[in-house]
């Protein structure tokens, strides 16, 4: 007999199989209780593999490698071998964990699951690295029960990175317009609100990353967090090769990442249900 499904609260509330630290489950029994010292742990762990050097920081290839680690438990794993003391006490910068933008999500919704507080990873892109573009980012979102809202916390933003990019909002609430879930950036573009191609990273842009982001953002809903160049089954193929039948079923993923609790069982069952939406089994290694 099927379990019942939990209400999406209740859901995001426990790790899944990303966030889940498993053995290393009490280094997450002793963090401090607000969500900004929460966000202030997670930036004494980690450090951007982009913005290494800004912190004057030289990586190794070894070193640079570690953005290859999936799960947060690995990455606790990981974090010990560099520095055994509790994770409450900020490393030197060389002891951090490289990572990047999505790291820095999936830890912050490992702790804040870990705790109790309903968290899901949210893949998009943000409009604060540069000028009339969207960048490539990940964010994470929070059920906050007294304003009964989700809430977006950039955690990668410290106080270097947000005077370098001149941040003038909180990055502990990220305005909707500040950072664009990739269901929103899909609807806009395929509705001519906005050029596609000002949307991606580096060389990579276009409607075809949207559609990768939008897949990855869709994959966070079920609690699988696939890091940024995971491979994603239903967009291995040239965009402009796409059906008006398979355009209108991300049409309809999109609408369902962009609605509200009382849609979740329609995008739990899509997922469980439909085989273009599977993640290989690889990925969660």
């Amino acid at each position: 007999m099927p379990q019942p499904l939990p209400s999406p609260l209740d859901y995001f509330a426990h790790p899944g199989p990303t966030t889940d630290p498993k053995d290393c489950a009490r280094l997450l029994e002793t963090l401090p209780p607000t969500l900004e010292q929460r966000v202030r742990v997670v930036q004494g762990l980690l450090v951007h593999i982009f913005w290494a050097e800004r912190y004057g920081l030289c990586l190794s290839k070894e070193r640079q490698g570690e953005v290859q680690l999936r799960l947060v438990s690995r990455q606790l794993q990981r974090l010990l071998e560099l520095d055994d003391r509790p994770l409450v006490e900020a490393r030197p910068l060389e002891k951090r964990l490289v990572g990047n933008c999505r790291d820095f999500t999936v830890m912050l919704c490992a702790m804040l699951r870990n705790q109790g507080i309903p968290a899901r990873a949210r893949c998009g892109f943000g409009t604060y690295f540069l000028p009339n573009r969207y960048e490539d980012h990940w964010v994470c979102e929070y059920w906050n029960a007294g304003q009964k809202r989700w809430v977006l916390v950039d955690a990668q933003l410290d106080a270097l990175q947000r005077e370098v990019l001149h941040i003038a909002f909180d990055p502990l609430d990220v305005p909707r317009d500040q950072f664009v879930v990739a269901g929103q950036a899909w609807r806009i573009c395929r509705a001519g609100q906005a050029d596609p191609d000002t949307f991606g990273i580096h060389q990579w842009h276009g409607m075809g990353f949207i559609l990768g982001n939008l897949m990855r953002d869709f994959f966070a809903f079920h609690k699988i967090e696939i890091l940024p160049w995971d491979p994603c089954g239903a967009i291995e193929k040239d965009f402009k090769r796409y059906t008006p039948a398979e355009l209108e079923f991300f049409d309809c993923m999109a609408d369902l990442t962009l609605s509200g609790n009382e849609h979740f069982a329609e995008i739990y069952s899509l997922y469980e249900n439909d085989p273009r939406l599977r993640v290989p089994a690889d990925v969660l290694k």
